[in-house]
């Protein structure tokens, strides 16, 4: 069996019109979730662990998104709860439920605040934590993962419930079990699905959050490039109505 680039981009592209064509009515129905809570004068809390991360930093705080987002991450209980860094260096950190009761409380949260939480598996501790304790505090819950690979493990929280099982609505990302898309001849894979397909569904989410903002009137909140002549005042400008809301770290 031969492996290029070429049969990767070829499975990507099928996984892209999937996706595209599949997550029609969930796009619409977070979009209307997020611009109900912008209306109200809430934020978007991303949050995700390892590499699902990828996904809250493709929400919450780039180029041609949307201002009153914020990233929710693993470190911050280095960055703001003054753990010691090495904590971070547990592999076993996000299968933890404690550490999500940690991060939620860390966070600049409020009531009207929707969050979004992205784990290609849904199943590990932390994140199923996180969504239960999301939804026990009345946030509203939009969950992206691949429901192939989550409906073929078990969950590894205690109440035996997955991401998907929580969320009020859930993306699926179309990514294969094991996430990785091209077969080795001994054993394993390579070409991962779920990076490009979820950056799909969350700028798909943004670009209808904001097509809902013009209808209504409203001027959309967008960021521009800080590397743009003016983006990073105009960027200060809106950042500055929702002082105390949002965090900006690397």
């Amino acid at each position: 069996m031969s492996i290029s680039s070429g049969d990767y981009v070829q499975v990507i592209r099928a996984a892209i019109q999937r996706v595209s064509s599949t997550q029609v009515d969930q796009v619409a129905r977070a979009a209307d979730l997020i611009t109900g809570t912008l209306q109200a004068g809430g934020v978007i809390q991303a949050f995700g662990c390892g590499h699902s991360e990828a996904l809250a930093m493709e929400i919450a705080g780039r180029a041609g998104g949307l201002v009153p987002t914020n990233r929710i991450a693993l470190r911050d209980i280095v960055l703001y709860g003054g753990d010691a860094a090495g904590v971070l260096g547990d592999p076993q950190l996000e299968r933890t439920p404690s550490v999500a009761h940690r991060l939620y409380d860390l966070a600049p949260v409020k009531p009207d605040d929707t969050f979004v939480i992205a784990s290609n598996s849904g199943v590990n501790g932390a994140v199923v934590e996180m969504a239960q304790l999301v939804k026990q505090r009345g946030h509203a819950l939009i969950a992206i993962t691949s429901l192939e690979h989550s409906s073929r493990v078990d969950s590894r929280h205690d109440s035996g419930m997955k991401l998907s099982d929580l969320a009020d609505v859930v993306l699926d990302n179309g990514a294969p079990y094991g996430d990785a898309s091209l077969p080795l001849p001994g054993g394993g894979a390579v070409g991962a699905v779920s990076s490009i397909t979820a950056a799909l569904l969350a700028q798909q989410i943004v670009t209808e959050v904001v097509a809902r903002l013009l209808a209504l009137g409203v001027t959309p909140p967008v960021y521009l490039s800080d590397n743009v002549p003016g983006g990073r005042e105009h960027n200060a400008a809106l950042e500055a109505r929702y002082a105390g809301r949002i965090r900006r770290t690397a």
